[in-house]
């Protein structure tokens, strides 16, 4: 069973065309889980409108923000595998059976992205040509180079990683997913482009293009991750 889990906020421009490249993708058996952080426009009855059983959809009460609002969708994930997925990127039509045959030998797979604009015209070709990410734990500390968005992983992950360390201003969904899996299980690294990755003026988030912390914010967003990174030794 395959989990996909969207965080959604006032994403009505572009959900639908989302949520649409990603049923295409999968069977009756799986479920799209929709956390909802309070949007006031359209995106809920736009997802109503869609008519689909694979849909569930929960409210996220607790603190608001991307990173709180993924854990919530996490929580309610049930499925074997679990993908991420932002609101108003596109899914390209081969990547649920690359990333499940590169599960088969690894327990979290990410794959690289071709950035588009609002209307999906390509930008650039590879995401990995401007990040230029680096695949090793400790070089993911240092920066962190891979988009959530393009992550699918095996369960285990999810439960090495909940609850997730509750400083959401040091510690994003992303890049602690990424890290706890490098840490503690197997991770395939995929150059294939799987994801139409939308960069719009309304983005809840940077996409790690821009960067403009201080370096007393960047000295303690790496201790802060590797304490809790040592701290789930244990768990």
């Amino acid at each position: 069973m395959i989990s996909v889990c969207i965080a959604t906020y006032n994403g009505e421009n572009y959900i639908q065309e989302q949520i649409a490249s990603i049923l295409t993708q999968l069977s009756d058996d799986d479920e799209i889980i929709i956390s909802d952080d309070n949007s006031t426009d359209k995106t809920i009855e736009i997802l109503k409108s869609m008519n689909s059983s694979l849909i569930h959809i929960y409210r996220n009460d607790g603190e608001h923000g991307y990173t709180p609002n993924f854990e919530n969708a996490l929580r309610y994930a049930k499925g074997d595998v679990i993908f991420l997925s932002d609101q108003d990127d596109v899914w390209k039509p081969n990547k649920v059976d690359i990333m499940i045959k590169a599960l088969n030998e690894s327990d979290f797979v990410v794959s690289d992205a071709t950035i588009v604009d609002e209307n999906l015209k390509t930008q650039l070709e590879s995401f990995y040509a401007i990040r230029r990410p680096y695949k090793s734990l400790f070089g993911n500390l240092f920066k962190f180079g891979y988009l959530g968005c393009c992550f699918a992983f095996k369960r285990c992950i999810k439960d090495k990683s909940l609850p997730f360390p509750p400083n959401h201003k040091l510690c994003t969904h992303d890049n602690w997913l990424f890290l706890v899996a490098k840490m503690f299980y197997r991770v395939n690294i995929l150059d294939e482009k799987l994801v139409y990755y939308r960069r719009h003026h309304h983005n809840t988030s940077s996409g790690g293009t821009i960067n403009n912390t201080s370096v007393r914010f960047k000295i303690g967003y790496r201790i802060y991750l590797l304490y809790n990174l040592i701290r789930r030794i244990s768990i």
